[in-house]
This record gives structure tokens, C-alpha cells and sequence, in this order.
């Protein structure tokens, strides 16, 4: 790395990234520690924050969707917007938004070389000390955020809330937390009640914060959390319960799921706007007693009904449809995400089918990674009745691929085989199909690890070669050539014809954020260039 050229190609930033401490089971204590000592080394300070006007929201599931529309509402009244989130699907640009848009990469690789410059030239002052993965980009993004000059900033936590790196905010504007369920329970907990003590460490005293309806024992402990920091906490409505000119509501995020979250993302734009109209003096005092309390009437402005029916959030319940391939993408990745996933597959699978023109295949794409239970999740996905399971890794394409391609150093090419593998085995557990003995899986080649013809599960080296299988020719957007010698083995050449007989075909990918990316990448081209 040559910190003298002014900025960073992606490559050295890659490097740098490498460079940092890797992530562990502590993570949650680096915040109270060190994240005030690393906006001091690079020139920032917590007084400065306050500038940039912040939403701070956490949750386990939905507080990206929640985000995002509340970006879209307002930007569309015309406020220039920062939006910071993790994890990004393909580009790293993607967490840093601008205006909706991942920064530019000029932007982004002058500031990245900044900021680590300023770190990697003070860590001696400090016996070494320097930001984790993720704390590294909250600082990425503050910098940004406030060197760009935002009107407001939307501040998506990365885990849990307490201890995590954003949570140096001390003074949004308004906090909001979405649905709660068990995650990352090595850090949060193995309860929901734990696991609603981190989220709640985002509340300050006197800030107004809103949160969906929670089961009775985590709401309990928001509750005593609100009192705790002197925080007013108000529940939101059903989104059925509000009242517009044009009838109910409409969504561009598909699915039931998506309904408490754009009924906090309305509380949470109004809460700013009515702030903004006032004046920068909103009362911020702590209030002495709270309790949980309900939200007035709130009627939704056609800019807030127009910012609703027009976010995009590429990844969740996401539906591209190529020629007689319809692919339903959607990153869920916990217990709850994958029901919701279930649910919406079932549903608007079934109403694609209405229009076919004879019969359709369904297929899954899966992967997961991490601490989660793969099998729990994959038995969520049974009452789809799919034809074919295909499992990869989160990697796009083995042909192409470079170590930038992850931008990830807490897994290694060769623990995404394993688990990969191991995912595949508890289909065919769930599936009541024998296990056996199969062919390692290398991502430096074209290997296939085939079961027997009743499990109709085949594993793939990455999600390029895997979709390809899948489509059978069908689709123009993916290129074949990688992928001829697959389909030339007798034993995969075994399974084709249910999908090449089917008037059309529909693929369901999920069970990683990861590799919903890394379908993307091959399937939209041309948005990730």
C-alpha cells in the first residue's frame, strides 16, 4: 500500500482491511473502550456528530427495510440524506449511502485512505490499537456523512445496540427498534429478554424512541430500559390502522413482515420532520417517568405514501424475472426472517403460477453461515415443495474470483466449503434421504458433490455455476461457458429434464444476505459493475 498516492485502489483498501483485529466474542466491549479514541485519531469528534441530525435504529430483523424506507420518505421531501447499513450485497460502497446511492468510488477511497491513515500512524501512541472491521466503517461513515454535509443521517446498528460501535451517538433525534428475536446469541444472549437489554442501550434520555410490537417479555425489558435512560418510548400501530385519501397502503418491499416496518419508519420520519419544522431546540430533557406509551394520530402525508411505495432494497423480497426464470430472492437468515421468507414464496410463487403455461419447477438456493442452524431453518422451507434444492457458497463466480470478492475476513474460502457441505447433508436429513459419502468441494474448480437421485440436492462451487445448472439455458443474462462440464456429468445431465420440461421455472435464494449478493452479481450485471 502507497498511502502517498492520495487514495486507495481497491486492492490496497483490501489489504488494509486485512490489517485490522479480527472480530471475536468481544466485540461488544470495544465501544466503551476505544471508539471515542479512534474518532479522536482521526479527527472527529462526539460533539460533531450531533450535526448530522441522526435516526438510530436496531432490531434483530427488518431494521434495514425500516431504514430504507424511512431514507426514501425523506429524501422525497427533498433532505439530503446519508444512510449508513451493513452488510452490503456485492459493492462495500454499498453501506455508505448518499442520496440513495453507495458513494462514489473516488469519494469512498479518498476517505477510506484517510481514515486509516490516521489510524495506522497513531497505533504506536496506543500499544498497536486499531478498529475492528465494523467499527472501522462507522468511522468511514461518519467522516463521510459529515464532509459531504447530510441534512440528516440514518444510522442502521450493526450488533445488538449497547456496546456496539454506533452507539457513541449521544444525541439523535429520534431511535427506533423493529422486530426482536434470537441472533447472534454468542454476543446478545440465548434469550429474547437479553437480547432486548443491547437493543435498548441505543435510548437516550429524552429522545423520543418508537418500537413495533414486541413479545410481552421483551417489550417488558424496553420498557424498563425507557425508564432506565429517561427515554419516552411509544408502540406503533398495525399499518392497517392508518388512514389515507387513496385506501390502504401500499408497499414496494413485498411481504406481511414488511408491515410493522414501514408503520416505525412513518413514526420515525414524522418524529425528524416535526423536529426539523420546529426548531433544533425539540426538548431532549429526560423524562422522569415513561412506561410505554401509544403513538397519536398520524395521518401519512402523499410524500410519505409515495416514499413507501417507491423504496428500493435490493435482497428482500426481491423478485427478477428473466424469460421463464423467475428468481425470488431474499436474505433472510434467522428462524423468523425464514418463516416470513416461507410465507412470501408460498404466496407469490403460487401467483406467478396462475399465468404459466404449464407446469413450473420450483428450486432452492441456499446457503447460511455463522452459529445459525442450517436444518432448523431448511425445515421452514419443506412446505414449499421444492423439485430441487441447489447449495454454494456466498462466492459469484470461481472463474472470476478474487479474495476483494468477500471483503470478509472472517471467513475463509475453505470453511464456506464445509458448511456448505454440511448444509446439504441436513436437506437430505430433513428430507428423510440417507447420507453418503461425497467428493470434497474446492472452489478452484468445477467439482460436484451429487447424492443419489432421491435427495434432487446438488452442491456448486459458487453461485454463478449453480444458477447457470438451474436455468438450463434459459437465461440470456448468465454466461454458459463456465459451466459446460457440469452439465456433461451423467449423474447431473440425470436431473435436468424435470427443468427442462417445466414452462418456466422459479428459484427461491436465501439463507444469506451473502449469497442473495452474490446471485445478484451474476443475474443484475449491469447495476454492479
Amino acid at each position: 500500500m502507497d498511502l502517498d498516492k492520495g487514495g486507495f485502489t481497491e486492492q490496497d483498501a483490501f489489504q488494509a482491511l486485512n490489517t485490522l483485529p479480527p472480530p471475536t466474542s468481544k466485540l461488544q466491549q470495544e465501544r466503551d473502550h476505544n471508539m471515542e479514541n479512534y474518532m479522536e485519531r482521526v479527527g472527529l469528534s462526539v460533539e460533531e456528530l450531533d450535526r448530522l441530525n441522526i435516526i438510530h435504529v436496531t432490531g434483530t430483523k427488518g431494521k434495514g427495510s425500516t431504514c430504507a424506507f424511512t431514507e426514501q420518505i425523506l429524501r422525497s421531501h427533498g433532505f439530503r440524506t446519508g444512510f449508513f447499513s451493513s452488510p452490503h450485497l456485492v459493492d462495500i460502497r454499498e453501506r455508505i449511502r448518499i442520496n440513495g446511492q453507495p458513494v462514489d468510488k473516488e469519494l469512498f477511497y479518498k476517505h477510506f485512505s484517510q481514515v486509516y491513515q490516521c489510524l495506522d500512524e497513531t497505533k504506536d501512541n496506543y500499544d498497536g490499537l486499531m478498529p475492528r472491521y465494523f467499527s472501522f466503517f462507522t468511522l468511514l461513515a461518519f467522516r463521510v456523512f459529515l464532509e459531504e454535509k447530510v441534512d440528516l443521517a440514518i444510522i442502521e446498528v450493526g450488533l445488538g445496540g449497547h456496546y456496539d460501535s454506533t452507539n457513541v451517538i449521544r444525541r439523535p433525534w429520534v431511535c427506533g427498534v423493529s422486530s426482536l428475536g434470537i441472533d447472534h446469541i454468542a454476543i446478545l444472549g440465548d434469550t429474547v429478554e437479553k437480547i432486548a437489554w443491547h437493543k435498548g442501550g441505543i435510548f437516550k434520555p429524552g429522545v423520543p424512541a418508537f418500537t413495533v410490537k414486541q413479545p410481552g417479555d421483551a417489550m417488558a425489558v424496553l420498557e424498563d430500559r425507557a425508564k432506565e435512560k429517561q427515554c419516552p418510548l411509544w408502540v406503533c400501530p398495525d399499518l392497517e390502522d392508518y388512514q389515507t385519501d387513496g385506501g390502504p397502503l401500499r408497499l414496494s418491499l413485498q411481504g406481511k413482515h414488511q408491515h410493522p416496518n414501514a408503520s416505525l419508519a412513518l413514526q420515525l420520519s414524522h418524529t425528524w420532520l416535526q423536529r426539523r419544522r420546529l426548531d433544533r431546540s425539540f426538548p431532549t430533557s429526560p423524562v422522569e417517568d415513561t412506561g410505554v406509551l401509544q403513538v397519536s394520530f398520524l395521518k401519512p402525508s402523499p410524500i410519505m405514501v409515495k416514499g413507501l411505495a417507491e423504496t428500493v432494497w435490493a435482497g428482500r423480497t426481491h423478485i427478477l424475472k428473466h424469460g421463464e426464470v423467475t428468481y425470488f430472492l431474499d436474505g433472510a437468515h434467522t428462524m423468523r426472517s425464514m418463516q416470513a421468507c416461507a410465507n412470501w414464496f408460498k404466496e407469490t410463487s403460487a401467483q406467478h403460477e396462475t399465468n404459466a403455461s404449464g407446469p413450473v419447477a420450483r428450486v432452492l438456493l441456499f446457503n447460511t453461515t455463522g452459529e445459525r442452524d442450517s436444518k432448523a431453518m431448511l425445515r421452514l422451507l419443506l412446505p414449499c415443495h421444492f423439485d430441487f434444492a441447489a447449495f454454494c457458497t456466498n462466492i459469484p463466480d470461481v472463474g472470476t474470483f478474487r479474495p476483494t470478492d468477500l471483503w470478509n475476513v472472517n471467513h475463509t474460502v475453505e470453511n464456506m466449503n464445509t458448511r456448505c457441505l454440511e448444509t446439504e447433508r441436513n436437506w437430505r436429513l430433513c428430507n428423510n434421504v440417507e447420507d453418503r459419502n461425497g467428493t470434497q468441494l474446492t472452489a478452484n474448480n468445477l467439482t460436484l458433490l451429487v447424492p443419489d437421485q432421491k435427495a434432487n440436492s446438488l452442491v456448486f462451487p459458487c453461485a454463478l455455476s449453480a444458477l447457470q445448472w438451474i436455468s438450463q439455458g434459459r437465461d440470456s443474462v448468465l454466461t454458459d461457458g463456465a459451466n459446460s462440464a457440469l452439465k456433461g456429468k451423467p449423474n447431473v445431465k440425470a436431473k435436468a429434464p424435470l427443468l427442462h420440461d417445466a414452462a418456466e421455472i422459479h428459484v427461491l435464494i436465501t439463507g444469506s444476505l451473502r449469497l442473495v449478493g452474490g446471485a445478484l452479481k451474476n443475474l443484475d450485471p449491469a447495476s454492479y459493475k
